[in-house]
């Protein structure tokens, strides 16, 4: 294919802006196809992806046009739009030289439509602005060009309307593609440089790498080597997904495609990698990514204890499609063995846990989701803490660090009171606030990573009645007076149910989860204490009163006196019990204090 003729380019948009429909009619169009084929998220593959309507995973597909008598390839990488998964945006938008920014012309721009702009911006991309669902009573074309032009400095001119449920516009948009989009640089004859800006792991292939030739060209039966480790392979098949997997000979300057060279595990392959020839290697390697960071941990644990193996080979196997998934094994007194795993968000998370129960059938008790702190340590030593269990000492304690992001908030203007109030409980500081429009709003915010993270965006959409979207990037780690509560059940303290939160919420949080653990745990025969600590003082308790039998029921008339020595006989042996007596906690507490948010 001559190198003038292909166009390689992402679709980046808010979530459910329709960025997989159009995506869709693209490739009907081209042909790539079929009306018998057709049926919508054709490039989503997972079924929680057709469950849920949403795009996990960034996917390729290549596809052949011909528009005004030549023929041309069109490299399509389709990137999810929750802000969990940007860093699957960042990867796709490094492999093209060019972006759809779709919009929704009902709902106009939003948070993330705003944060992959500015990302595809930065990767200094070509944009085309895609007004999306024109044919919905509710579009309003006008005003969503208005705030594109405040926001990105977009003109009428610039944008294509499609509605892509329809497939109104797509053949305009396919030709904006090809005449809008700039072809790859030629380096057709400089030494190969293949990037990988995905891979996955197949059961009987091993690993699949997807790829985008930047220089050179990569040949069936060719010794390459993976730059940054040093692993060299024989390319056993090449070829493009067009969606199905088409097997090539070669894959030439600029295109995209997939490889597959008996690689046996994941952990081989590093995403941002370079490849290269092994006899004529290049003499430095492209500009890669930075690894993705886990923002959210939380330790999880197999109800049954014996199901302990079989959560191990799931994670195992969730980790060969997933590299931004990590688990170590973890030990709770409490809960058992279990493992420590690290998330991109909270999304992230819920759909591992879904996998994980649905494909495995695996019970998983979870604990409460934190971040990741930093500490310094009164030797000057900084190390990260993704759990309360690994905090050293309060006296080896120099500086206690939390994560800060920038958070942005789109909503119309009659909402700024409910949010800054809403962000004022989460010890949110007010940062620039921007008019999109004659209604819309665009604020700025300095937060705290814990405060956001869990339920902050439940809580925003209850507030503004669904009209609020939101956006953040990490900013970096600050110093915060944060302390670790913990619970203690009849004096003994729980692992399991600590957590680090800010000093101001320590009572709060500590209140709410006793009290959720007191309605949880059966009575016993004797009182049982529930205890919120800090730094060994106790601040909160609640108490689960004793079941009293009633010892004097066969004592009939007599001195009052004699009931006295039965009742204080029993008193004395419940003292007796609850001096050597432990409280066994049910599973079904754990679940009801250790609920994600809580």
């Amino acid at each position: 294919m001559n190198l003038a003729n292909i166009r390689n380019f992402s679709i980046v948009a808010h979530i459910d802006h329709g960025k997989s429909t159009i995506a869709d009619r693209i490739m009907l169009h081209a042909g790539a196809v079929t009306e018998r084929e057709f049926h919508n998220q054709l490039l989503d593959s997972m079924d929680l992806e057709r469950e849920r309507g949403i795009t996990i995973k960034a996917s390729a597909v290549t596809m052949y046009v011909n528009y005004k008598g030549e023929k041309y390839m069109l490299n399509l990488i389709d990137t999810p739009g929750h802000v969990d998964f940007s860093y699957e945006v960042s990867r796709a938008l490094t492999a093209c030289e060019g972006a759809l920014l779709v919009v929704d012309s009902a709902q106009g721009v939003e948070a993330q439509t705003v944060a992959n702009a500015y990302l595809a911006i930065n990767e200094d991309l070509e944009i085309i602005p895609v007004l999306n669902k024109i044919d919905l009573p509710a579009a309003m074309p006008e005003t969503v060009i208005e705030e594109l032009g405040n926001i990105l400095g977009i003109g009428q001119e610039e944008c294509i309307y499609v509605s892509a449920k329809s497939g109104k516009g797509v053949d305009d948009l396919i030709g904006a593609i090809i005449e809008r989009l700039p072809a790859p640089e030629d380096h057709i004859n400089d030494k190969l440089q293949a990037m990988v800006f995905d891979s996955h792991f197949d059961e009987y292939r091993g690993v699949i790498c997807y790829l985008r030739v930047v220089s050179g060209s990569i040949k069936e039966g060719q010794k390459i080597s993976f730059m940054s480790c040093g692993h060299s392979y024989t390319v056993t098949e090449l070829g493009k997904f067009t969606p199905k997997m088409d097997k090539r000979k070669e894959l030439g300057c600029g295109e995209v495609g997939y490889m597959i060279a008996n690689i046996k595990s994941l952990s081989d392959v590093r995403v941002g990698d370079t490849i290269t020839s092994l006899d004529e290697p290049a003499e430095e390697p492209l500009p890669g990514y930075e690894p993705p960071m886990q923002m959210v941990f939380s330790d999880f644990y197999p109800a049954q204890s014996s199901d302990y193996p079989k959560m191990k080979a799931a994670f195992e196997r969730l980790a060969l499609n997933d590299s931004s998934f990590t688990f170590f094994p973890q030990n709770s007194p409490a809960l058992g063995f279990g493992f420590r795993c690290g998330f991109l968000g909270l999304l992230h998370m819920e759909i591992v846990q879904e996998r994980l129960e649905r494909e495995n059938d695996i019970e998983v008790i979870q604990t409460s989701p934190s971040v990741s702190y930093e500490v310094l340590s009164t030797s000057g030593e900084i190390f990260k803490v993704d759990s309360p269990s690994q905090l050293p000492e309060k006296s080896e304690i120099e500086e206690f660090r939390e994560p800060f992001v920038k958070l942005e908030i789109i909503m119309p203007k009659d909402y700024i009171g409910t949010v800054m109030q809403l962000a004022e409980q989460r010890r949110c500081v007010v940062g620039k606030t921007e008019y999109l429009g004659s209604n819309r709003v665009m604020m700025q915010f300095k937060a705290p990573l814990a405060e956001i993270v869990y339920d902050f965006y439940d809580i925003l959409k209850g507030a503004t009645r669904g009209y609020a979207t939101m956006d953040y990037e990490l900013l970096g780690f600050e110093k915060s007076d944060l302390v670790k509560i913990d619970i203690l059940v009849n004096k003994v303290e729980v692992d399991a149910l600590s957590t680090i939160v800010h000093r101001d919420s320590a009572e709060t949080r500590g209140r709410k989860m006793i009290t959720r653990l007191r309605q949880a745990i059966p009575r016993q025969q004797f009182e049982v204490p529930l205890q919120v600590a800090v730094g060994g003082k106790v601040i909160a308790r609640e108490t689960i009163k004793a079941y009293r039998k009633d010892v004097t029921s066969k004592l009939y008339g007599g001195d009052i006196t004699r009931k006295m020595k039965v009742l204080k006989k029993q008193k004395e042996g419940k003292k007796r019990m609850k001096s050597v007596a432990s409280v066994q906690i049910p599973q079904e507490a754990f679940k009801s204090v250790l609920k994600s948010g809580e």
